[in-house]
C-alpha cells in the first residue's frame, strides 16, 4: 500500500509554530506531506521553515506561474487526507460558507479526501455564537474536528482554544488517511464500480408482451 498524501493547511494563529512538528512526525510514519499556507499564517512562520522540514515546495498562492499544474486541484487529487492545523475562526467561517479566495479553500472544496480541522484561537473568539455555529455547519457537512483543548493561550488565559496535543494531531490524521485513496475519497478497496449506484433494469418495449385485444363476441 503506497503511503499516504497529507496536505496539510496552516493559517494564521500562534499555533502555526506546531505546524513543524506535525510535518516531523508525519513522515516519521512514511507520509508525504505538502503544505499549504495562508497570507496570514506566513506572519507567524516562514515557508521555508515547512519546506525544509517536508522536503517539498510550500503552496502560498492559488495562481503560480512557475508550475505547468493547476496547484489546487492537483494537491486535491492526490491528497488521502486535508489537515488544517492550526484552523483559524476565520477560516472555520469559510469553509461553514463555501468561499474559495485562496489556495487552501479552494483546495478544500475541490478534494473528495476528508478533511480535520483542529481549531486553536483566542476562548472567547472559540464561544462566540458564529464561531460554534459554524463548527456545527462543518460537522454537518462531515468534517472531522480534533480539540481545541485548555492550555495556555498567547493571550495570557489559560483556557479552551489551545491547540490539540500533536501526537493527538497525528494519531487521528493517519486513522483517517488510511482509509481512503486519493482523489476519490472512498474507502479503500472499494471499486469504482462499486462506488457507482445501479440503475434498475427496465425491459425494452421489443423485450414486453404485446398486448392483444379483447375478442368480440358474435
Amino acid at each position: 500500500m503506497a503511503a499516504p498524501e497529507i496536505v496539510l493547511g496552516v493559517t494564521g494563529s500562534i499555533g502555526a509554530y506546531k505546524a513543524a512538528d506535525v510535518i516531523r512526525r508525519l513522515k516519521e510514519h512514511g507520509c508525504g506531506v505538502s503544505c499549504v499556507m495562508t497570507k496570514r499564517a506566513q506572519e507567524f512562520i516562514a515557508p521555508l521553515t515547512l519546506q525544509a522540514l517536508s522536503g517539498r515546495k510550500v503552496a502560498t498562492d492559488l495562481f503560480s506561474p512557475e508550475s505547468p499544474w493547476i496547484v489546487h486541484t492537483a494537491l486535491a487529487d492526490q491528497a488521502n487526507l486535508v489537515l488544517i492545523a492550526p484552523a483559524s475562526a476565520n477560516i472555520l467561517a469559510k469553509l461553514a460558507h463555501g468561499l474559495a479566495d485562496d489556495i487552501l479553500t479552494c483546495i478544500v472544496l475541490a478534494t473528495k479526501a476528508p478533511v480535520l480541522v483542529a481549531p486553536a484561537m483566542n476562548v472567547h473568539m472559540y464561544h462566540h455564537a458564529t464561531v460554534q455555529e459554524n463548527i456545527k455547519q462543518l460537522r454537518r457537512m462531515g468534517y472531522h474536528f480534533i480539540g481545541p483543548t485548555v492550555g495556555g493561550l498567547a493571550c495570557g488565559y489559560e483556557a479552551l482554544g489551545h491547540l490539540a496535543e500533536v501526537d493527538d494531531i497525528v494519531r487521528i490524521a493517519l486513522q483517517l488517511a488510511s482509509r481512503v485513496s486519493p482523489s476519490s475519497g472512498k474507502p479503500v478497496g472499494m471499486s469504482q464500480a462499486a462506488a457507482v449506484p445501479k440503475r434498475s433494469a427496465k425491459p425494452s418495449r421489443r423485450s414486453r408482451p404485446a398486448a392483444r385485444r379483447p375478442r368480440r363476441r358474435r
